[in-house]
């Protein structure tokens, strides 16, 4: 529609029979809106019915004039000074009305913001002041709608300890005097529904905060930001059809603990740097598919203002990071991988926020999402803010996004980060700097309470997904459910064994001997809980050196210890997890700066095929592991597992059974010494009447020295049931039941 100008009105004249008057705000209404701090401007601003008739009160900055037009007349309103204009007229009830706006340039035909009811209904206020709203991103932030048939953008926030709230953005040149928030009774919700505004505009909060101060603030509930180092919300809805109906259809046919998972884990910006979401769905979901990963772990994808911080210090928990695109880019991301049959999990961060002044750190001039004792707020290893648990209203925050992410995005899982910072009040601090809780122990019990409750509602809306805990101490009952008290976590983390086995394997191999112990203690506590095995980013950066650089010895050696040491992983009970460029061997650190070396692959590279070896072993790896449920499917019980050779520290050498649940064994034997055994002896079951070599690092393709059991290989039964190999040096063997396998079929080495 054609805005008319100010000297052309759309009506030939005022028909209202009698002489306007002005309606002036009362002073002191006058004052708090101009100060930002009214916390009713509805009942100031718009039009509503006084003595003598209507009075129309409208507050428009840098305007000349304001027209307020009805069905059959209209009146320009007299100009109180400040950017407020009024006018009385003498009708009997308030009609329904636009506004003419006139700036220096344009003349802007609006409706009045101030006109509407509230655009929230009285259920999403009551579940908000519960903390039970688990829809909340649809009640909270910018969302496009229609309300009383006018098209607009209803902006909500939570911002109980503000004296008034104001919109600003690109629509009001930032300035937001002239569009007041309403605040919704004691919810400390603040509401405002402004016509005329859609998907794409700036927007941010003006507090005004309890001292007299303003803050500006992005939306908590953003979901979409502008791309860092700029900080605007933006309004968003999403358009994208979904096409992964089949996988959300399947997914949680097998629950996860019995099921095979092996997850490759990503750092989006830098696994292929300059790619965005639509390009690496390009690549990303055929590299995995063809490595044979189950399942992609993203490092955090929400908003996050620093790169460095790798995306663990949020300022948008609602918004995919916009450095690679829109939201809906994300959705296409995602599905890519769905269709392809690979599930996403992607690292979750309620552990703490950053202080940055335009997001959640005091955000209405008090403390709001962190707690408010300092000791408490403040995380002593990154200068962060811890959440206050114990607030309804946070943890109604955290709830709802990690149900956000699996709702809206189809997210399988969600890793958990720094779980164990969460449960302990004395975590990384000295004695004085903490209090204990009201049993005179350590726990936050908040912070177990949140976990618990987090926990039960996800898997009740969606028992078809996992969560994840990297959670580092002994605390008892991570993945016990929560009515017998636990956490109620799918699987944790195995930070333990992670440890240990590092340990083991990056000391010179005269030397392992006296640590043999750190290989086989993690079947001390395996089936305490439900593991997953991690080599995780943490483990390859900032002076740890790479997985390969960290084996001792010559090239050679490096690698064939780090390719023994992959197939002991997947042989062990729990799932496991790699990170990326770590499968092919990448010599070098990670740095979120370029990423992998891919140049290593590059069959121009002198030592590509060294590099290709290893990847193929993994690629050989999943295929095998997704083949053989003895690798997965009693990951969790005690009888899908059984030890051959346990005290062999000596040799270096470690032997087990893994079992299906129709006991059907695979042998795994790890020579972590760089010598040949020959003849070495094993006592194995005596219902397997021969064996099968199903898998050996040490051969050729893989960059090994291809020294082999040629099979079928019979056992001995003159001591026992006996059985004898050749391990080769530095090599893990995997052997199965001899009978026709995968291996013969896809001719794999």
């Amino acid at each position: 529609m054609t805005a008319p100008t100010a000297t052309q009105p759309p009506l030939a004249s005022a028909q209202l029979g009698e002489r306007t008057a002005p309606a002036p705000a009362p002073p002191a209404d006058r004052e708090r809106l101009l100060a930002g701090s009214h916390h009713d401007p509805h009942a100031v601003l718009g039009a509503h019915l006084v003595p003598g008739g209507v009075a129309f009160r409208v507050l428009r900055p840098r305007a000349l004039s304001v027209t307020v037009v009805l069905d059959d007349a209209w009146s320009e309103l007299h100009d109180d000074g400040d950017g407020f204009f009024s006018v009385l007229l003498p009708l009997r009830d308030i009609p329904t009305y636009r506004l003419l706006v006139a700036y220096e340039g344009p003349v802007l035909e609006t409706e009045d913001p101030y006109r509407f009811l509230p655009a929230l209904g009285e259920l999403d206020l009551h579940l908000i002041g519960e903390g039970r709203h688990e829809e909340l991103w649809r009640a909270l932030g910018a969302h496009p709608m229609t309300h009383q048939g006018v098209r607009g953008t209803r902006f909500t926030v939570w911002a109980p300890n503000a004296q008034g709230v104001r919109i600003c953005g690109d629509f009001c040149h930032w300035d937001g005097t002239g569009c007041p928030m309403r605040s919704l009774g004691s919810s400390g919700v603040w509401e405002l529904f402004v016509p005329g505004l859609e998907d794409g505009e700036l927007y941010k909060f003006d507090i005004a905060c309890p001292d007299g101060t303003h803050t500006v603030r992005a939306d908590p509930m953003a979901r979409r930001t502008e791309v860092p180092p700029a900080t605007a919300s933006i309004v968003t809805t999403s358009s994208y059809t979904w096409g992964d109906d089949d996988w959300m259809a399947t997914r949680g046919d097998l629950p996860v603990h019995e099921a095979p998972f092996s997850v490759y884990e990503v750092h989006l910006p830098s696994w292929r740097p300059g790619l965005t979401y639509r390009q690496l769905a390009d690549e990303l979901p055929a590299y995995v598919r063809d490595l044979g990963f189950t399942h992609v772990e993203l490092m955090p994808v929400a908003e996050h203002p620093f790169g460095g911080s790798w995306g663990y210090q949020i300022t948008g928990f609602y918004a995919p990071t916009a450095r690679l695109g829109t939201p809906d880019d994300f959705r296409h991301l995602i599905d890519r991988l769905h269709q392809s049959g690979i599930g996403v999990l992607m690292d979750w961060v309620p552990a703490h926020f950053p202080r940055d002044e335009w997001a959640l750190a005091r955000f209405d001039g008090r403390p709001l999402y962190e707690h408010p004792d300092p000791r408490r707020a403040a995380h002593p290893d990154w200068g962060t803010l811890e959440f206050d648990y114990g607030r309804r209203e946070v943890r109604n925050f955290l709830i709802a996004n990690a149900l956000y992410w699996c709702e809206e995005f189809h997210v399988d899982g969600l890793r958990v980060d720094a779980v164990a910072s969460m449960l302990y009040l004395d975590y990384s601090r000295a004695s004085g700097e903490w209090t204990p809780n009201a049993h005179g122990g350590n726990e936050n019990l908040d912070a177990v309470a949140f976990l618990r409750e987090l926990n039960a509602t996800v898997y009740r809306r969606h028992p078809d997904i996992v969560t994840l805990a990297e959670e580092s101490t002994a605390w008892n009952g991570v993945t016990r459910p929560t009515h017998h008290q636990g956490l109620g976590f799918g699987l944790k983390w195995n930070m333990g064994w992670m440890h240990d086995t590092l340990v083991y394997i990056s000391k010179d191999p005269v030397h392992r001997r006296h640590h043999h112990d750190e290989l086989t203690f993690s079947m001390v506590y395996a089936y305490s809980e439900n593991y997953l095995l991690p080599l995780s980013h943490d483990e390859v950066v900032h002076g740890k050196q790479s997985l390969v650089a960290k084996m001792p010895g010559d090239w050679w050696q490096q690698r064939a210890t780090l390719r023994a040491y992959l197939a002991y992983m997947w042989a062990h009970p729990g799932k496991q997890l790699l990170f990326m460029g770590q499968e092919f061997a990448q010599p070098t650190e990670w740095s979120e700066a370029h990423g992998p070396d891919w140049h290593l692959l590059d069959p121009a590279h002198g030592a590509e095929p060294d590099h290709r070896g290893v990847r193929d072993l993994v690629r050989t790896l999943n295929t095998h592991y997704r083949a053989r449920p003895a690798l997965w499917q009693r990951d969790t019980h005690p009888t899908g597992f059984r030890w051959v050779a346990v005290d062999a520290a000596d040799d270096n050498v470690l032997a087990f059974l893994r079992l299906d649940a129709q006991g059907t064994p695979l042998l795994a034997v790890s020579n972590f010494s760089p010598v040949v055994r020959h003849g070495y002896r094993l006592d194995v079951p005596t219902a397997v009447p021969a064996w099968h070599e199903l898998l050996n690092t040490d051969a050729a393709p893989y960059g090994g020295s291809d020294l082999r059991n040629p099979g079928p290989l019979t056992p001995d039964d003159r001591q026992g049931h006996t059985l004898r190999l050749t391990l080769p040096p530095l090599a893990t063997l995997w052997l199965c039941p001899a009978r026709p396998s995968l291996h013969d079929a896809a001719g794999l080495p």
